[in-house]
């Protein structure tokens, strides 16, 4: 865990892992993007106009979405909405932000929107696995504890401590998982939280205890590498999915299924809606909200539904009439109205 990675010199400005692997899974996943729209032979420049306002837009509604998850937390101080330098951003947000408005843009100049929607698909994916690495460094988006081999212990005083030594009403969790004693504590915090001594001002025995004794912090699931890691798969099974789709499209037999454009953004929705579904049982961060499950959740059976009847529905819609060159094993294809 490495919440701040170093200082810049003179301006005693940190960097923090969190945000460096969000900006580096940006870069990815905008270089990504640029790489696979190298073969639709139009509107080049608006392309990376439609990139950068993705780009943006991600960064924009990751905060929003972390406020609005977290208002308790703001509620008395909203200058705090402000300090992203604290951290503060949950990748879900910001890819439902952006996709929405690089629909809308896409709409109004009338590009050829199911293509780049496949393609920001792929880049999405490639961004959730860096930026999930940084989640790891900073603490945040924990585990349930567990006693599994992959299980991870994080340092004393951090989010996963804090979050063992309090109850989690949120979380139907009256009491924690850790008795600390009281003399462990130095104040409670804005959102009734009982926060930890600073290591420092703790007695000899007491570091002893909560480092490697009785009040260390349990192991928990690494749910932001598992996250990670599918990611990662999923960025390659959606990369290789529209790969079978364009070779489907420019051969000379008849369209099949799942070769239209926009259902490798389709299959997206569905397969990380599944994944981050299943991911919300392993951790112990989020609160919740509607019918015993987390926000998360809901928003992801939201995301399958929408992707079922997305695949479906570009499968029935008219072809495009945008050129795209596809190259393969040597042979360069052009398909249009096939589309």
């Amino acid at each position: 865990m490495y919440p701040e990675l170093f200082e810049i010199p003179y301006i005693n400005l940190t960097v923090k892992g969190y945000d460096l692997m969000l900006v580096v899974g940006f870069i990815a996943g905008f270089i990504l993007v640029l790489y696979l729209c190298r073969n639709i032979a139009v509107y080049s420049q608006m392309l990376i106009n439609a990139s950068i306002v993705s780009l943006l837009s991600g960064f924009f509604g990751a905060r929003i979405f972390y406020i609005v998850h977290h208002f308790e937390r703001f509620r008395y101080d909203l200058v705090r909405v402000f300090a992203v330098w604290e951290g503060g951003f949950e990748l879900l947000g910001g890819g439902i932000v952006a996709v929405t408005l690089l629909f809308l843009y896409m709409l109004y100049h009338r590009l050829p929107v199911r293509h780049y929607l496949d393609i920001l698909a792929i880049g999405l994916m490639l961004l959730l696995a860096f930026g999930r690495v940084g989640c790891f460094l900073n603490g945040c988006c924990f585990g349930k504890p567990t006693s599994f081999p992959l299980a991870v212990r994080f340092p004393y005083d951090s989010l996963v401590y804090r979050s063992q030594v309090n109850p989690n009403f949120g979380r139907n969790r009256p009491e924690p998982y850790l008795e600390l004693p009281a003399d462990y504590f130095s104040r409670v915090d804005e959102d009734g939280q009982f926060c930890p001594k600073q290591m420092a001002a703790l007695k000899a025995e007491q570091v002893y205890q909560v480092t490697l004794g009785e009040y260390r912090c349990l192991a928990v699931h690494p749910t932001q590498l598992y996250s990670s890691v599918a990611g990662g798969l999923l960025c390659l099974v959606l990369y290789l999915f529209r790969r079978r789709a364009l070779k489907g499209t420019s051969s000379k037999l008849p369209v099949g299924f799942f070769t239209k454009p926009g259902q490798t953004f389709a299959l997206m929705l569905i397969l990380y809606g599944i994944t981050r579904f299943l991911m919300e049982f392993l951790r112990d961060d989020s609160p919740f909200k509607f019918y015993g499950l987390t926000l998360s959740q809901n928003i992801c059976l939201g995301m399958i539904f929408l992707g079922l009847f997305l695949m479906g529905l570009f499968q029935i819609m008219k072809p495009y009439k945008t050129i795209v060159r596809i190259s393969s094993g040597g042979s360069e294809y052009r398909m249009s109205n096939r589309q």
